[in-house]
């Protein structure tokens, strides 16, 4: 959008500081807490034959590097001044949007998995952990790269002496072809193709506990397979889906593809709230992912009774030296 547009428009923004500042301080401390909890206790498990556990723990790393950036975003956002150096501006930018499609990857290849598992076990019997591990490597590299135009096309106008970061970096300007090319992508593949296969998992889990011919046990198999997709689906709908509705409109505003001063205004206002809803995924993984798994409950409760036991012991030896 050029700037007789946004004046033209007369849209108000001033909102954003104060909405980002307190949306990520909300986010920092339970999103820090939760993710690194999680791996904690989804180490113990990396050598055992579970299938989720290694997307599980990219997932939660996926979730940590954007958390861990969250305290320089506040800084910014509280003093309106960036007194670090532009690199780690463009860092932590890239950062947001790599946590945000490694996870709807990782929250897709979970469903799919669980999908497949549950219909072909044997199929299961015979999947090996580095499969898994090979998987989330070549996700790394084709999500990190597929992100780098993010912080590439709004390092426009950084200099030595800029104080600007985040919401308020410039954008490269491109042809609209580019744009459209590059907008359709992403959508596709970072919304509508994960959107389909999250979607087609959950429906056919949940076909399955309808029929009629199967056993107590893969009734109870099947049961927790579900409950994972449907995790999964939730996170994705709840944090991701709002974003990429409001992205697509975002970007033809943003490049005077639309031209409607009502759309541009309503679009460039429920743009910084759909920003804060994906970063909420952060703390949704933990909860609505992670304590479905019976391993990670069983795990966190036996890590729970053995500080609870030591710390009695403790007490009860105070007490008897007293």
């Amino acid at each position: 959008m050029t700037n007789s547009s946004l004046s033209h428009c007369n849209s108000t923004l001033e909102f954003r500081h104060t909405l980002y500042a307190i949306t990520y301080t909300i986010i920092f401390i339970p999103g820090l807490i939760a993710n690194s909890v999680a791996l904690w206790l989804l180490r113990s498990f990396i050598n055992k034959k579970n299938k989720a556990i290694i997307f599980l723990i990219n997932l939660a790393f996926a979730d940590l590097s954007h958390v861990l950036s969250l305290p320089l975003r506040i800084y910014y956002y509280v003093n309106h001044t960036w007194p670090f150096r532009n690199f780690l501006c463009l860092l932590c930018f890239y950062l947001k949007y790599l946590n945000m499609y490694a996870s709807i990857v990782f929250l897709t290849l979970i469903s799919v998995q669980r999908y497949v598992f549950t219909k072909n076990p044997f199929r299961a019997k015979g999947w090996k952990r580095r499969y898994d591990v090979a998987i989330c490597v070549l996700v790394w590299i084709v999500v990190g790269a597929a992100c780098l135009p993010f912080p590439i096309f709004r390092n426009s106008g950084l200099n030595s002496t800029s104080t600007s970061c985040f919401a308020d970096l410039g954008t490269i300007k491109m042809n609209t072809t580019t744009v459209v090319i590059m907008l359709v992508g992403a959508e596709l593949a970072g919304f509508i193709l994960p959107l389909i296969i999250i979607s087609y998992c959950t429906l056919k889990t949940r076909a399955q506990l309808k029929s009629g011919s199967i056993s107590c046990e893969n009734m109870k198999e099947k049961q927790k397979a579900l409950q994972m997709v449907v995790t999964c689906a939730s996170v994705f709908f709840i944090c991701f889906a709002p974003y990429h509705i409001i992205f697509f409109f975002y970007i033809m505003v943003n490049s005077n593809i639309i031209h409607s001063c009502v759309v541009h205004k309503v679009i460039m206002n429920l743009h910084p709230f759909s920003l804060c809803l994906a970063s909420f995924n952060c703390c949704l993984n933990p909860i609505l992912y992670y304590f479905t798994a019976s391993e990670f409950q069983n795990e966190l409760a036996k890590r729970s009774s053995s500080v609870v036991r030591v710390r009695l012991m403790s007490r009860d030896s105070v007490s008897s030296i007293r």
